[in-house]
C-alpha cells in the first residue's frame, strides 16, 4: 500500500506549498495525495505532477497521510523527494 511507500521515503515534503517546490525543482520522485482533501488545493499539485511527470498517488485520507509523515495533524500532499 502507499502508506508504507511515504512512509519508507528517505525525505519527506509535507504541505502544499513544499510539495510544489520540490515538484518544481525536480526533486520529488512520487507525490502523495489525500482523497478527502480539498480539490481547489490538490488539483493544482496533481495537474503540476502531471505536466512534470512524477507519479501521483492516492492514499485514503489526510489522517492516514499526516500519520505517514510521522505529524500528528492531517496532510492533504506530500512528496517523496530525492536527494
Amino acid at each position: 500500500m502507499s502508506y508504507d511507500k511515504v512512509k519508507q521515503a528517505a525525505k519527506i515534503s509535507i504541505g502544499t506549498k513544499q510539495t510544489m517546490k520540490m515538484v518544481e525543482l525536480g526533486k520529488a520522485s512520487e507525490v502523495f495525495v489525500a482523497k478527502d482533501a480539498d480539490p481547489r488545493i490538490t488539483m493544482k499539485i496533481v495537474n503540476l505532477c502531471k505536466k512534470m511527470g512524477v507519479t501521483v498517488t492516492y492514499v485514503d485520507s489526510m489522517k492516514l497521510l499526516g500519520k505517514a509523515c510521522g505529524i500528528e495533524v492531517g496532510a492533504a500532499v506530500a512528496a517523496a523527494v530525492n536527494e
